[in-house]
């Protein structure tokens, strides 16, 4: 489906040089190569810009950025896999970030992009940000949840009803005890 395919055994070790790998090449495509593109159009289309700032987006990057090194490297270890959809996890992942967001990859990556929108004082960057946020919810989101549904069935459906896509849990998600009656 939709090139999902379950990792190959591997160790962390693999799996987390693959994931820092796809970071270098997802960060430098959508949060440097398309920001400076942007940029470059709205100067040559004379698009108003607004006062960047700098403290801020710089800030917030950090930040947004901890959040989506950890969120690979939680994927990595224990989804015994990657984020990327043709070595995706071997495992549902429920703890580390995933424990209070649904997909704490994309809203850090979302986040990233509007700091750098931050830093640049750039309407249109922060428009792609929100584009790219639309397109990932309704056109990734739900593939990538019934490929999730069809390979951890009624364990990833708990926690879907239990965690929110985009707005964090003010306490992290506990998997609830096997039921033990016979």
């Amino acid at each position: 489906m939709f090139g999902f395919q379950e990792a190959k055994p591997a160790g962390a070790a693999r799996n987390i040089l693959l994931t820092e790998l796809q970071t270098v090449v997802f960060w430098g495509f959508f949060l440097f190569l398309m920001p400076w593109l942007i940029t470059l159009l709205e100067a040559r289309f004379g698009v108003p810009s607004f006062a960047p700032q700098r403290v801020a987006g710089v800030v917030w990057f950090a930040a947004a950025s901890a959040v989506g090194l950890v969120t690979g490297i939680t994927m990595a270890v224990i989804g015994r896999g990657t984020p990327l959809p043709m070595r995706c996890a071997r495992v549902l992942v429920v703890r580390g970030p995933y424990a209070y967001v649904r997909n704490p990859m994309a809203l850090s990556g979302l986040s990233q992009g509007a700091a750098v929108g931050l830093w640049l004082g750039s309407r249109l960057t922060l428009a792609y940000v929100v584009v790219g946020g639309v397109l990932w919810h309704v056109g990734v989101r739900p593939v990538e949840e019934r490929d999730m549904e069809q390979r951890f069935g009624a364990p990833f459906l708990r926690y879907r009803r239990a965690v929110r896509c985009w707005i964090p849990r003010l306490t992290a998600y506990r998997v609830p005890p096997p039921n033990t009656r016979g």
